[in-house]
């Protein structure tokens, strides 16, 4: 069996196994028996680098067998700070998982910034959680939030942008009923402050994730960032491709609680 690396972010750890991306997520967002459901996202990594981590912790997983003496789905080698350690040219795709378990693979493309909102909201998910409003770029924000010079900083930082309608212009626009976010006037404040205060461009919403993420509030896509500048952007399929092209893992999407 071909053996496959994976590193999960819901919770943070390196994971081995020989199923490959559609049914390992499949497996983690059910498990085995389909008794339990919840999201899950996660990289797959090459497999030149799947080897090289395979030998240094002497796992196999295609060796390894359960109490019944089947293969192992998963095998874990490391749940500490695996996400700073890991190459980011060691990652191949990133995996949404929705908690019906189904898969929707995201390919890394080039990032071009996106002009004229003037604020944005993210999700943080490793190797911290919480939910930032902030008046910088998702390029500018990861190199402020990584930039070892920083009083507060982080050296890998994956991330996501979020929808937030009329408000990333104004924080006192209306019709936006459509924003399933808690307590919309917290994020307000947050935003005025922000406004009234040019020398600050984050204040935290959320300090830290507290549910599944809603899939379709998703805005532009996935990002990872490390100290010194490395970067790198999923983007996430537009209305159209995902109402025609991955309409299946939509429809799963849609169906999810979360916030």
């Amino acid at each position: 069996m071909k053996p496959h690396l994976y590193l999960s972010l819901m919770p943070e750890a390196l994971v081995a196994s020989h199923l490959g991306p559609r049914k390992f997520g499949s497996y983690l967002a059910t498990g085995s028996r389909k008794r339990a459901r919840g999201q899950a996202i996660f990289f797959s990594l090459s497999g030149d680098y799947a080897e090289a981590c395979l030998q240094k912790f002497g796992v196999d997983p295609g060796l390894e067998r359960n109490d019944s003496g089947n293969p192992r789905r998963s095998a874990y080698l490391s749940i500490y700070r695996v996400l700073e350690e890991t190459p980011l040219e060691a990652i191949e795709a990133l995996h949404l998982v929705t908690d019906a378990g189904r898969v929707l693979e995201l390919k890394p493309a080039e990032y071009a910034a996106e002009t004229g909102p003037r604020f944005h909201l993210y999700q943080e998910f490793a190797p911290v959680t919480p939910r930032v409003v902030s008046t910088l770029d998702p390029l500018s924000f990861a190199h402020a939030i990584t930039a070892p010079e920083s009083r507060v900083c982080l050296p890998t930082l994956f991330f996501a942008e979020m929808e937030l309608g009329h408000l990333a212009d104004d924080p006192e626009a209306e019709n936006i009923e459509a924003l399933p976010y808690p307590n919309l006037e917290h994020l307000r404040d947050c935003m005025r402050e922000l406004r009234l205060k040019p020398g600050k461009s984050t204040k935290t919403v959320i300090r830290y994730l507290q549910q599944d993420v809603l899939f379709r509030t998703l805005h532009g896509g996935f990002y990872i960032a490390k100290a010194g500048g490395a970067f790198r952007f999923f983007p996430f399929p537009s209305q159209k491709a995902l109402e025609t092209e991955h309409f299946a893992w939509w429809r799963s999407a849609l169906s999810s609680f979360g916030a």
